[in-house]
Formats: C-alpha cells, structure tokens, sequence
C-alpha cells in the first residue's frame, strides 16, 4: 500500500490494498473465527505497510542520530508493531459486529478504519502520518471531500471505495453461479452505484471554491540552504552555514522571504548580533519581511523551536507547540532511550497553543514547524484569521528517503482542508508553493541549493473542515458503526 502515498502517489493501490484487507476480514467472519483473527490480519496489513512507509525512522536514529544500527533496527520495528495496535483494533472490531449484508459490512468497514486511523492521529501525542486519505491528494477524485470533512473524510470515503469495489468484483466472480431469480442480489450494479456517486460526489466537491483570495498577491521567496545533516551542528561549520543563507537572502529579495527550521543551528543569543542586524536590514531595504527558524532560550531550561521575524512588520516569534516526542522532548522513562542517540537540542519547551497569525508583508501568517502540519485540526486553530500557511522543515534528519515527498504530500492535504495556499521552506527539501485546490504550483529539487520564489495570493473565509474540525466524521464513524453494527439475520438486497 505504500506505492499510494508519495514519491509514486499511485492512489489507486490504496483502495486495492484496503479492499484485500476486506476480504480476509470477510472471509474470517464467513468462516466462524474469532475477533482475535481480524485483529492478527488487520495489524499484518498495518505492520506492512509502517514498516515500508516509515523506515526513515531507521535513517534518523542510525544514520543522523548516532545510535547503534541494530538498536535503531528494533527501535523502528518496535514503533511500527505499536502503530499496528489501531488497524489490528479496527479488525477486532469488525469481525466482532459485523452482520450479514454487503452494505451494513462496508460501512462498518469504512467507518473502523476511519475511527482507528483517528485514535492513531491523538494517542500518545499522536502519529497520523501515512493515513489512508493522504493517498488521494489530487489528482484524485476523493480529494473533493477535504474541505468537507478533512483528511479522515477522505479515508472514510477511501475505505468505503474499497469495500464496495471488493463486493463488486467478488459478484462478478460468482455470477455464473446464482440462481436465475433474484439476481439484484449478485449484480454488480448495485455496489458499482455505490462506488460511482462516491467517486462523482468527490470530483464535484474538487471543482467548489471555498474561499476567496484577500488582498493584493505577495512575491515569496523560499530558501533551501541545502546543508548537510551531519555538518549543520559542526561548530566549524557554523558561519558557513549563515553566509549560505545570507546570500540567498540577498540575491533574491521578496516581500516575504522564508529560511526553514533551525537555519541558523544555534541558539538566537548564541548568533552574532551583527549578523541578526545584517538581516533586519536587507529585509527592510527590500522593503519586506524575514522569517528565520532558530531556536530560543528563555529562563531556567526554557527553550523553545521557534520562528522570528524580521523586518518591515517588526520581530515577531512563533514557538512549536506539538513536539516531536524523542526529537524534541524526552518521553518520563526513556532517558536512557536518548543517551543512546546523538540528537542535538532534544528537550524544548512547546510553545503556548492557539498562538495568534503573524502579521507579515501584508498577510496573516499561519506558521506551523516541521512535524505540527501532520495535525490538521491543530492547524485550523489559526483559522479563519490567517490568509496564509507556512511551514518550516528540516527534514535532512531523514535523507534521501520517503519522508520528505510524504511530508509534502500531508501539506498539500492541509492546503486542501483550509483553502489556503501553503508555502514549505524546508533545508533539503521538499521546498514548495501549493494552490489551495492542492496543487503544486512550484517546487526545488532535493538536495540542491537555492531559492523558490512566486507570487502567493492570501485567502479569506471558512472552509467547513476549519468550522467544525474533526468532530463531525468522527461522530459519522460512530453512528455508522452503531448501525451497520447491528446483527440481523436478513441480508441485504
């Protein structure tokens, strides 16, 4: 199922994978077996797929973060089979209260899934990476359900395609064997419905506009230092590293230009106050504003992931507020865990929540660092104030692996579910201007050196997903189960 998500985006595969999954659990209620077997065949499916679409794990903590390669081994294969603890539920579950009847079986289907995707995306802080609606980014039709319904919308919608695709192809197999009355029981039409209005009603949702653009366009510039990960926190390396991004700053003026997570690998009172100075003044001089990640200390043990403005606006500062647990903040009880792994400045402080827009080069700027884009609901916190999104990332923790195509794909679904474009400075990529239908409107390759600049257009209004959040589908999820749940001893017409 990994082949669904970012680099190959084959969305398509996703419906296939969750519509085996289907099967076998199907198959296990047909046969008398117990919740135990869903739960074994759903947590295979989900270990499989955790396994292939998050070994950047293993890069992070082998490769970057020092720790022994065999520990980091078992580290990331630990962390998977605990992620397999939601599908393996949502097995147990529908082999426990699934009923006779394809329908009442789909969306019972649909709806567990959904529900243990959301659990995942809030327990233990959370880790919604890799659910199944970010498989349908654009150009799938199933996108259309984002500013409806957010991503988890789109995973209902996903799931249910897959169920109803199953039944479809499962009638067509066995049509040769049914009796010659009754025949709407076995055609596949009635499920091929089912599949096509989900399929029409998405492509629809896709073409509404729900928000307005607000304002007069900005020019934008994203710099992407490209700084190797094991050279960023060499201390002879430091001064490089703000030459490299001083000069980008200079040789591409903007109204709004954008250095990423920690461009400056220090602690803001540990950079020369000269060089601060030097940026405040090429902002200004390009009659601007700069947005820089550097990290901040603050008091005793206060130190804060943080983003600083400088310039035209005046100094502004968003401090991170979902920390990465492990990367940023140490879990009580796995001390031991990070003496293990040579992470730099790995205990922040997370920021206050519901941290006001910052107000640059004429826009409200919805800032959010890094891993906090994962979390949609989090996102919209911001909204409907803010006219623009705006990430920062180093995903150099990570290599030359799936996650960051992966993380540009989860900021294309929140530019979807706010309707508001989305701009990713990021140290090695992926560095990238995304449309509020989704859309890439430019991006840097990886692991080059320069600067993406375009012109940016803020948005004003209220997408549905912004209004209300996660709440509804959630609620949707639960009633279905309650009802497709039911036993009864008639099937389905």
């Amino acid at each position: 199922m990994v082949t669904a998500f970012a680099p190959l985006a084959w969305f398509i595969v996703a419906w296939l994978s969750l519509g085996g999954l289907f099967v076998l659990l199907g198959r296990t209620v047909d046969e008398g077996r117990r919740a135990r077997d869903g739960a074994l065949i759903a947590a295979s499916h989900g270990f499989g797929l955790f396994l292939a679409g998050v070994s950047w794990i293993h890069v992070s903590l082998s490769v970057f973060g020092g720790m022994p390669a065999a520990v980091a081994a078992l580290a990331t294969v630990l962390f998977c089979l605990l992620l397999s603890i939601f599908p393996a539920l949502a097995g147990a579950l529908y082999v426990r209260l699934a009923a006779t009847g394809w329908l009442r079986r789909a969306l019972l289907f649909a709806a567990l899934w959904t529900f243990g995707e959301w659990l995942r995306g809030w327990v233990l802080t959370g880790f919604p990476w890799l659910s199944a609606g970010y498989a349908q980014t654009p150009p799938s039709p199933l996108a259309g359900y984002a500013p409806l319904l957010g991503v988890l919308g789109v995973s209902l919608a996903s799931a249910l395609v897959a169920a109803l695709l199953s039944e479809v192809l499962r009638r067509w197999l066995t049509i040769d064997d049914c009796p010659a009355r009754g025949w709407l029981r076995w055609c596949p039409a009635l499920p091929l419905v089912g599949v096509a209005l989900t399929l029409v009603a998405g492509q629809m949702l896709r073409e509404l506009r729900w928000t307005q653009p607000v304002g007069e366009p900005i020019s934008v510039a994203l710099l992407q230092g490209n700084v190797a990960q094991e050279m960023k926190w060499r201390p002879e390396r430091f001064m490089e590293s703000l030459r490299i991004y001083y000069q980008l700053a200079r040789d591409h003026p903007a109204q709004l230009t954008i250095l990423p997570e920690t461009a400056l690998p220090a602690f803001l009172d540990q950079v020369p106050g000269e060089y601060v100075d030097a940026l405040q003044d090429l902002a200004q001089r390009q009659h601007g504003d700069l947005l820089l990640g550097v990290a901040v200390s603050e008091g005793h043990r206060k130190y804060f992931n943080s983003a600083l403005s400088l310039g035209a606006s005046g100094r502004q500062r968003y401090d991170k507020v979902h920390l990465v647990p492990f990367g940023e903040f140490v879990p009580p009880g796995f001390a031991w865990f990070m003496a293990m792994a040579n992470i730099p400045m790995s205990d922040f402080t997370a920021g206050l929540p519901r941290q006001p827009p910052l107000s640059l080069a004429g826009q409200q700027v919805a800032v959010n660092i890094c891993y906090e884009d994962v979390f949609g609901e989090e996102i919209i916190a911001a909204l409907p104030a803010a006219t623009l999104l705006l990430n920062i990332s180093n995903v150099a923790w990570f290599g030359d692996s799936l996650a960051p195509a992966q993380h540009l794909q989860i900021a294309r679904m929140r530019a979807l579910e706010s309707g508001r474009m989305m701009l990713r400075a990021t140290n090695t990529g992926m560095t990238a201007i995304i449309g509020v239908d989704g859309s890439v409107h430019a991006v840097l390759p990886p692991f080059t050196r320069g600067a993406l600049r375009g012109e940016v257009s803020g948005h004003a209004g209220a997408t549905p997903y912004v209004r209300w959040g996660n709440w509804p589908v959630v609620v949707l999820t639960l009633l279905l189960m309650a009802v497709a749940g039911c036993r009864r001893s008639r099937a389905d017409p």
